[in-house]
């Protein structure tokens, strides 16, 4: 999939605010209005949660660091690091008068619940979880000669539901066989077994450039009042959706799972997306989309195609769930 990034002709209105923080806060920094989103001074950012600002290379690369968190951004862009794990921010990093600003809603929807994870409710537990195998029936997916992405994502389904059994968790798939359901019926499986968890599981194709494209990246749900990473094929607005109500959980989810992909598949991490996608606008429990590699890169499609290599794929994809889990219930019991 093709990364996007979003810029506009910028204009500065200084307001007086009280900024969404990760933890409470000493410092209240002013919000600057930038080419329409509302965006912080990232030194004021900084100081407010300890971080330490430097320049590594001048008004092009910047790296803000504490005792256990590096965060790295690039100026007019929405590429971002975050403690190693890329994540496509919702506005671009743009300088005015000479220093670095961030949105605010990036401040409130991307950095806070990665660095400061959403907590569960007293006494709630991620126990039941809905694997949803991408495709099936007439709707082949991408195609990599005669591979089909439907028999990989079931494959790898299969193999992934025994594991988090193994692992203690109640699993249920959408689809058991090669069998056609519209996405709507999807997500209306996955409420009506309670899920606690819905993983879409996808693999990707990049055709034109098969030989240089691959890599792992996880999709959460799009925040109200921001642009998608892709939005081919979402067919629906930038408004408000049930996904919505989710979002630090989304987001954080999407990380654990991106930064366990990358790490033990030890592929190219092409980073946290946001989609308004419709197995994530409808979802009402915290939901992903995973691409787990490509199919149309001949080194990596042979891994797809490899029974050992999915079953690397679903060990990650168990790791990154449980990650979650510890990092959402060790603050709400």
């Amino acid at each position: 999939m093709k990364l996007a990034s979003v810029c506009s002709p910028l204009a500065i209105v200084f307001l007086a605010f009280i900024p969404h923080t990760i933890e409470a806060a000493p410092r209240r920094p002013p919000v600057q209005r930038v080419s329409g989103p509302a965006y912080v001074r990232l030194t004021d950012w900084a100081r407010a949660h300890s971080f330490e600002l430097r320049w590594l290379k001048k008004d092009e690369t910047l790296q803000l660091a504490s005792q256990s968190t590096r965060l790295l951004f690039t100026v007019d862009s929405t590429d971002a690091d975050i403690n190693g794990v890329g994540v496509r921010l919702l506005f671009p990093v743009a300088i005015r008068d000479g220093v670095p600003c961030l949105s605010q809603l990036d401040a409130q929807m991307t950095l806070d619940p990665i660095l400061s994870p959403p907590r569960a409710r007293r006494g709630a537990s991620v126990t039941r979880i809905c694997l949803d195998p991408g495709h099936g029936g007439k709707d082949p997916g991408e195609r990599a000669g005669s591979h089909l992405e439907k028999t990989y994502t079931f494959l790898l389904a299969e193999e992934l539901a025994s594991q988090l059994t193994g692992a203690g968790y109640k699993v249920t798939l959408t689809r058991n066989t090669d069998t056609f359901i519209e996405l709507p019926d999807r997500i209306g499986i996955a409420k009506k077994r309670s899920a606690d968890l819905f993983l879409c599981l996808h693999f990707n194709s990049a055709p034109n450039s098969a030989n240089t494209v691959r890599g792992a990246e996880v999709y959460c749900m799009t925040p109200v009042g921001a642009p998608s990473t892709n939005a081919r094929g979402e067919g629906a607005g930038a408004g408000w959706y049930p996904g919505n109500r989710l979002n630090d959980k989304n987001v954080y989810l999407a990380y654990q799972l991106q930064r366990s992909l990358t790490k033990n598949l030890a592929t190219e991490d092409r980073g946290v997306h946001r989609a308004r996608w419709a197995v994530l606008r409808d979802a009402t429990m915290p939901a992903v989309l995973i691409e787990a590699g490509f199919m149309s890169n001949p080194s990596e499609g042979r891994k797809i195609f490899d029974a050992g290599y999915r079953k690397q794929i679903a060990k990650a994809i168990v790791d990154g769930v449980n990650a979650y889990r510890r990092g959402t219930e060790q603050r709400g019991s």
